[in-house]
């Protein structure tokens, strides 16, 4: 114990000198990141940037550290060179698994911006981050001077079992990178299946894509079978929908007093989600039954604003008919009886 208190006494600089070389190390990386972080502020990626590499800095200036302190420190060589080569093991694996975050992340922006959303599905994220997580391993087994032929072979000959084992998984993750690139189902969109299911896009993931329902529900679909299904898009080519409303009136109406109501009723006043370009247009149709049947034929901004339309242009229409004394039809049935 005397011993350990006189090396701290006669040779204290061989330990303060490499945590002093650690404390700034640390500090430096604090520095480092916040003048990084108002350098690329003015960037288009600056968040995805900011976002990504807030924690990976100080873990980097902490391993920067500690690899400077063991250099300045006086060590074995015993216990320096394991020190050095788990070091730059932790070097290369804390810079992979960061470049597999960014690239990742860029490339789910890159894929968003290009389709024209807010957001991108998952499986894009996915794929990059495994790819380059694989380079990652690769360059560090090179490094530590490992073998990987005898890894090929036995992934090569395994490689059939497993995929036989994982035909389903296979299946549906190859569906959703189809269905991922092909930009004919995006998230964000509303589609309908032939089997009935419908909803928004939520995300694509390896395995299912979700949809969001208008009532707010999740419905899971496997990528395998949403790659079958026949499928119909209502934000392809465009967002907007054409919608129409049925409306019924008495025989003795007068068709053209009728059709100049109907369109000023619909562009009279503004509605939430309808498009008044191209324009409305009214419809008439005689062979309703005991009523003239005229449809109003217009657009909607997108697919869920159909309903809220409809209903508020059949009130207004309800009520202005009733104003102006135009008789409403109703279910009139006849019956005749023959003397026996």
């Amino acid at each position: 114990m005397r011993s350990d208190w006189k090396f701290l006494v006669v040779e204290w600089w061989k330990v303060v000198v490499p945590l002093g070389v650690f404390i700034a190390c640390c500090l430096a990386g604090l520095v480092v990141r916040q003048l990084l972080f108002r350098w690329v502020k003015k960037w288009q990626l600056s968040p995805l940037i900011t976002y990504t590499l807030r924690t990976p800095i100080l873990i980097w200036a902490v391993i920067l550290g500690f690899d400077l302190a063991t250099r300045s420190s006086v060590l074995p060589v015993r216990y320096a060179k394991p020190i050095n080569i788990a070091l730059e093991t932790l070097w290369i694996v804390s810079l992979t698994i960061i470049a597999a975050q960014l690239f990742g992340n860029m490339m789910r922006n890159y894929t968003a911006h290009a389709q024209g959303y807010d957001k991108a599905p998952t499986l894009i994220k996915t794929f990059t981050q495994i790819f380059v997580a694989l380079l990652g391993l690769l360059f560090l087994l090179n490094y530590l001077r490992v073998d990987i032929r005898p890894l090929l072979t036995a992934l090569g000959v395994g490689g059939l079992a497993v995929a036989l084992a994982l035909q389903d998984t296979l299946s549906n993750l190859f569906a959703g990178l189809y269905i991922s690139v092909s930009s004919q189902i995006r998230v964000g969109d509303y589609i309908k299946l032939n089997s009935g299911e419908e909803g928004y896009v939520s995300d694509i993931t390896w395995r299912s894509t979700t949809l969001r329902s208008l009532a707010n529900n999740f419905i899971f679909v496997p990528n395998s079978k949403l790659g079958q299904a026949i499928i119909t898009n209502y934000n392809l080519p465009a967002k907007s929908v054409g919608v129409s409303v049925n409306i019924h009136v008495a025989f003795d109406a007068d068709t053209d007093a009728i059709e100049a109501l109907l369109l000023d009723e619909t562009m009279r006043e503004k509605i939430d989600g309808l498009i008044t370009d191209p324009p409305p247009s009214i419809a008439w149709s005689p062979a309703a039954d005991s009523s003239l049947l005229f449809a109003i034929n217009f657009q909607v901004a997108e697919f869920a604003n159909q309903a809220t339309v409809q209903s508020e242009l059949r009130k207004r229409v309800f009520k202005r008919l009733r104003k102006e004394g135009i008789a409403l039809p109703y279910p009139t049935q006849s019956v005749v009886i023959k003397p026996s």
